[in-house]
C-alpha cells in the first residue's frame, strides 16, 4: 500500500484538476451565452422611432426624457430575436411615467402618416396604483394579454423610485415574465415569432411631466441554450391557442371540457344524451345555432357530466350581434323547472342590443354580471363586441369566494351565503328558490338562449 500511494495521490490531483476545469469550462460557457445590448457609453445598435422623446446615455445608464404631445417613443435594436431571454433593469421616478419593453417587437414606418408604429408585445412598468408592472400588453394591437388581476400578488414587485430587475423569457409562443425574482406573467400566444427589443418612453398630454426620466441599464440578451426557468408557483396561463393545455396547466391540474372535437364532457340538460341538433363543432369551436331567441326552448342547455364544488374555470366566448347567453354554475338539476336550468349565471349579452341589458336593477343583466344579483364593474376598453373572442372566467374558493373575470379584469366579487349575497337573492327574480346558489356542489351549463354563440377553450381547475 506504502509504495502505490504516490500514484493514488497523483490520480487524485488529476481528477481535482480535471473536475476544476470542467467547471470553469461551463461557468464560461454560461457566461459567454450572455450578450450585452448596451455597451454603457452609446446607443450603437439602437434607433428611436414612432415618436420625440429623447433617449441620452449618462453614467452609463440610458435615461429615456419624457416630451409633451408627441406619440409612444420606442428606443429599439437594430437587431431582431427569436427565441431569447432578456434581463435588464428598469427605474421610474414619476407616476405619469408609464413605460415597457418590447419583446419582439414590430414597426411600421409607413404607419400615422409616416410617423411610424411600434406594435406588439410589451412588458409593462406601471407606476400608478393599478400596479400592473410585469404584465403583457399588445401595444397597438389587441390591448392587455395578461393584466395583473390574474396575478395579484405579483402587484407588489415593482418598487417605484429604484431599480427593478426584469427577466423576460420568449421562447417558442410562450411568454414568461419576472420581476426583482418574483413570477408574474405567463402567455401563451404565436402572433409573432420574431422582432426587436424595445425600449419605451410613455406619451405624456400635460406640459408639467415633461422631462421626467425612466432608466435602463444592464440590458443583456441570451439566444443560445436557452433553459426555460421554472415557475414555482401556480399561475393562471392566458393560452390564445386552441384547446390546448401547456404542460405547466396539466401539472397544476388543468383539464379541457372541450377538446374541440368531441362533446364527451357535456350532456343536455335534464337529458341523458347530447343534444341531437343545434349545438354543433366545426375547426374546433362549439356552438349553439339561433333561432328564436327563446330561453332553452330548442336545443336546450348542455351542462358538464360531472360536478364541482371550488373550481377555477375558464372560456372563451364569441357573440353575434344582439346575443343573449350565460354560464351557468352549482346548477343541481333538481328543481325541474320550465325554461334554463337554475343555477348562479355568469351572463353573456350584448350589451348594446339586447333589450336585458336594461332590465333587472342597476345594470345587473349585463355582461358578465352575476345575472340578476351584481352588475359587472367593467369598462368598455376590457370589453369585445360582436364577431369578436373574449375571455370569460369564473372561480369559486373553498371558503365560497367567487369571482367573475372578463379578458383577464376581475370584474364580480361576492361570497356564496354571506347575509349580503342572500340579501340580494330576496329581492331578485330567484326569491322563489330555497337556498339559491349555496348548494354544495353542482354542474357548469353553457345556456341555450336561442342566439348564436361561439365556444372554445373550455378548461377547469378543481380547488383544495
Amino acid at each position: 500500500m506504502p509504495r502505490n500511494r504516490p500514484l493514488f495521490l497523483v490520480a487524485q490531483l488529476f481528477l481535482l484538476a480535471f473536475a476544476y476545469l470542467s467547471f470553469q469550462t461551463e461557468s464560461i460557457a454560461q457566461n459567454t451565452q450572455w450578450r450585452t445590448l448596451f455597451n454603457g457609453k452609446d446607443l450603437s445598435g439602437w434607433k428611436a422611432v414612432a415618436g420625440e422623446a429623447e433617449f441620452k446615455v449618462e453614467n452609463g445608464i440610458i435615461v429615456g426624457y419624457a416630451k409633451a404631445n408627441t406619440p409612444n417613443t420606442f428606443l429599439i435594436t437594430e437587431q431582431q430575436f427569436g427565441d431569447f431571454v432578456l434581463e435588464l433593469d428598469l427605474k421610474i421616478e414619476n407616476l405619469s411615467s408609464n413605460s415597457g419593453i418590447m419583446a419582439r417587437g414590430q414597426y411600421d414606418p409607413k404607419a400615422r402618416e409616416g410617423q411610424g408604429l411600434v406594435f406588439g408585445y410589451q412588458i409593462e412598468a406601471d407606476p400608478t396604483s393599478r400596479a400592473w408592472s410585469g404584465g403583457v400588453y399588445d401595444e397597438a394591437r389587441r390591448g392587455w394579454l395578461y393584466p395583473l388581476d390574474l396575478n395579484p400578488a405579483a402587484k407588489s414587485a415593482f418598487k417605484m423610485g429604484e431599480w427593478n430587475s426584469y427577466r423576460i423569457e420568449v421562447i417558442g409562443k410562450e411568454i414568461k415574465t419576472w420581476i426583482n425574482g418574483q413570477e408574474v406573467a405567463y402567455v401563451v400566444d404565436d402572433m409573432d415569432a420574431r422582432g426587436f427589443v424595445g425600449l419605451q418612453v410613455h406619451s405624456i398630454s400635460d406640459a408639467k411631466d415633461a422631462g421626467n426620466k425612466t432608466y435602463f441599464r444592464n440590458i443583456r440578451i441570451q439566444t443560445e441554450n436557452l433553459k426555460p426557468k421554472a415557475f414555482k408557483k401556480d399561475l393562471f396561463v392566458v393560452n390564445t391557442g386552441l384547446n390546448e393545455l401547456t404542460a405547466y396547466e396539466k401539472a397544476n391540474g388543468w383539464k379541457l371540457l372541450f377538446d374541440g372535437k368531441s362533446t364527451e364532457a357535456w350532456v343536455g340538460a335534464y337529458k341523458e344524451t347530447f343534444p341531437q341538433k343545434g349545438w354543433t363543432i366545426k375547426d374546433g369551436i362549439l356552438k349553439v345555432e339561433g333561432t328564436d331567441g327563446g330561453e332553452s326552448s330548442n336545443f336546450g342547455d348542455i351542462v358538464t357530466k360531472e360536478k364541482y364544488a371550488a373550481f377555477d374555470f375558464a372560456f372563451d366566448f364569441k357573440i353575434t350581434e344582439g346575443a343573449n347567453s350565460g354560464v351557468k354554475y352549482f346548477v343541481t338539476l333538481k328543481e325541474n323547472n320550465s325554461g334554463s336550468a337554475i343555477g348562479l349565471e355568469y351572463q353573456i349579452l350584448d350589451d348594446e342590443r339586447h333589450p336585458d341589458a336594461k332590465m333587472g336593477r342597476e345594470g345587473n343583466r349585463t355582461l358578465a354580471s352575476l345575472y340578476d344579483l351584481i352588475k359587472a364593474n367593467k369598462q368598455a376598453r376590457f370589453v369585445k363586441g360582436p364577431g369578436e373572442w373574449n375571455k370569460g372566467r369564473i372561480v369559486v374558493y373553498p371558503d365560497n369566494r367567487v369571482e367573475h373575470y372578463l379578458n383577464g379584469v376581475k370584474v364580480v366579487e361576492y361570497v356564496r351565503g354571506s347575509q349580503e349575497f342572500r340579501d340580494l337573492v330576496a329581492i331578485s327574480k330567484y326569491k322563489v328558490w330555497e337556498n339559491f346558489g349555496e348548494a354544495p356542489e353542482g354542474h357548469l351549463l353553457l345556456q341555450d338562449h336561442g342566439n348564436e354563440v361561439h365556444f372554445k377553450n373550455l378548461k377547469v381547475k378543481k380547488l383544495k
